[in-house]
């Protein structure tokens, strides 16, 4: 992608628009259709086609580049309130735009919990001042992720943040009846509980999967049959209550069974892969290196393999990054001490097109629905004004992500935006990289660097 233009003076010096805050795409294909231009002004998709090629804008050369929706994150862990030293939300919404995110969704396991109005309402104001990216947040299921009480639920839906997602996520609303009560109080608001799939009696002390490979190395086991049997009971409760419920990075072949049965069966469940959980194995774990430890852990390459074909069939709706910084100290210590989690904002697209994409597994539309389209449904931010996961068509709001599907690029650590380190991708070569990134028409990223906020109106 070359330097942006003025289609009237030339060259420019820097990501700066044209004189009417207009973009022209040039040369750019739509979900990897055929070349044509695209017209960004006032926010929304002016114009595709021929009456777009020449209209008086900031040029944006995107020949070989692909346009996607805006990306949609259902599951990030930006730390503030409580652990700016891992992240802030300005730091974690800059590393989503340049993975090519225009929304996230703010996981609730913060410092206070974010269990009230008053507290989901100061992440979304966070995230409004940043400027990034969207950024709504997800209100917990219980006080303070207890799992014994019901948080303030509808405060927190009709809040500013008007949340429509809750999940207790790091730990798992494993009371049955707590579980039901949240799912029969959500469908008020057309809410939907996101579930963090774990029976913690059977994962008392795990370090990772349980298997072959926890055995030789002599790490407490995670069984699969921890995440299925909490799974199995919550579509059952679900069917009950005539509830939406998504599923939290599933990472067992089981689970996919489970999911797959259940929607054969009508009811409204819907699960998310990581990236993670799709490319790597607990293989690792026999580094006893910690950026690999993960809840749920890093599975076996069968169960890896199930969700890549989940992913592709439809049965695992989304890819959620999981995204979870952590400080040097929580990571740079023996295995059994180190913290969960993993980033994952500024990967996710490329391990997604080098896995399924660049195999002919999915197409460029089928990544569009994983990364975008479903997860703007599900948590219910594809209506309205600033609309996410909508279709690059006149009319619709700007939200675009340009990707490089050619480009082949080696991770480093230092170089990402996060405020932490804890890639498991380090020295890793992936296929695909995000080139720009618009948020409502404005540039939050141009040739690969972020555009701050005001630089570009």
């Amino acid at each position: 992608m070359g330097r942006p233009t003025d289609a009237t003076t030339g060259p420019t010096a820097g990501p700066t628009t044209g004189p009417t805050g207009r973009y022209l795409l040039r040369g750019v294909a739509p979900l990897g259709g055929p070349r044509t231009d695209v017209l960004v002004a006032d926010g929304r998709v002016a114009a595709v086609g021929a009456e777009a090629t020449g209209a008086r804008a900031t040029v944006v050369d995107a020949d070989g580049l692909v346009a996607l929706p805006g990306l949609v994150d259902l599951h990030t862990h930006l730390r503030e309130p409580g652990r700016e030293d891992a992240e802030t939300v300005e730091s974690g919404t800059r590393a989503a735009a340049l993975g090519g995110y225009t929304a996230v969704h703010a996981m609730a396991n913060t410092s206070p919990v974010a269990d009230t109005a008053g507290v989901v309402e100061q992440v979304w104001r966070l995230g409004r001042d940043a400027g990034w990216c969207d950024v709504h947040p997800v209100g917990a299921v219980s006080v303070g992720l207890a799992g014994t009480q019901l948080a303030e639920l509808g405060a927190m839906a009709h809040s500013a943040a008007r949340v429509r997602v809750f999940s207790d996520d790091g730990m798992c609303v494993h009371d049955p009846v707590l579980m039901r009560r949240a799912l029969e109080y959500v469908k008020a608001f057309d809410g939907v509980v996101a579930q963090h799939a774990q029976e913690p009696r059977l994962t008392a002390g795990a370090q990772m999967h349980e298997g072959v490979v926890s055995a030789e190395v002599g790490l407490p086991g995670w069984p699969a049959v921890a995440e299925e049997a909490i799974i199995a009971r919550d579509v059952l409760l679900a069917q009950h209550v005539g509830s939406r419920l998504h599923v939290l990075h599933v990472s067992t072949a089981g689970s996919v069974d489970l999911i797959r049965w259940a929607k054969s069966r009508g009811i409204a469940v819907t699960a998310e892969a990581t990236p993670h959980h799709l490319m790597l194995t607990d293989e690792l774990a026999r580094t006893y290196d910690p950026v690999y430890k993960v809840n749920p852990p890093l599975r076996t390459a069968e169960d890896a393999e199930a969700l890549r074909a989940g992913l592709a069939d439809g049965t695992i709706d989304t890819v959620g990054t999981d995204h979870a910084p952590h400080t040097r100290e929580d990571k740079d210590c023996e295995w059994a001490a180190g913290a969960f989690g993993m980033l994952g904002l500024e990967t996710a697209f490329a391990v997604v097109h080098t896995l399924m994409v660049a195999t002919g597994r999915m197409t460029w539309a089928d990544l569009a629905r994983v990364m975008s389209v479903a997860p703007a449904r599900i948590g219910r931010v594809d209506a309205g004004p600033g609309a996410q996961g909508r279709p690059i068509a006149v009319g619709e709001p700007a939200n675009l992500a340009l990707v490089d599907p050619a480009a082949r690029w080696t991770v480093d650590p230092a170089s990402l935006a996060s405020l932490a380190r804890n890639t498991p991708y380090a020295g890793r070569e992936l296929t695909g990289r995000v080139v720009a990134t618009f948020l409502r028409g404005r540039p939050t990223v141009l040739d690969g660097r972020a555009v701050p906020p005001g630089a570009a109106s």
